[in-house]
């Protein structure tokens, strides 16, 4: 499955007003078969190619977004990937709900040293 080009669209006109990446470089790059975004050369957000948003959260509000959200963590080659959390498609059909995604993966991917 290819990532879905409508949601990589909507991520990255949300990413170019969200102001917790201001003063980081945003780039994209082609990962996972899906399209990531990054903020600083740090991942903060992709459409994935499984479909949904793939999501960078600080490792230690992990488990506490999986208890209060629709996301779940994300898995790769059978492991739990801490810090990132998967939110499918129907999970953010609207701006609001994408858009508190974005900013939350932007927010913590421009904390990180840049690469």
């Amino acid at each position: 499955m290819a990532y879905d080009e409508d949601l990589a669209g909507r991520v990255r006109d949300l990413l170019s007003e969200e102001p917790g990446a201001a003063g980081h470089e945003l780039t994209e790059k082609r990962m996972f078969g899906g399209l990531a975004f990054l903020v600083g050369g740090n991942m903060a957000v992709a459409a994935s190619g499984q479909g949904g948003l793939m999501v960078r959260v600080d490792p230690a509000e992990g488990e506490e977004l999986v208890a209060t959200t629709p996301a779940y963590p994300m898995v790769m080659r059978g492991r739990e990937m801490s810090g990132w959390l998967r939110v499918d498609s129907d999970d953010v059909a609207t701006d609001e709900t994408l858009g508190a995604w974005v900013r939350r993966g932007a927010s913590y991917a421009a904390t990180l040293p840049p690469k």
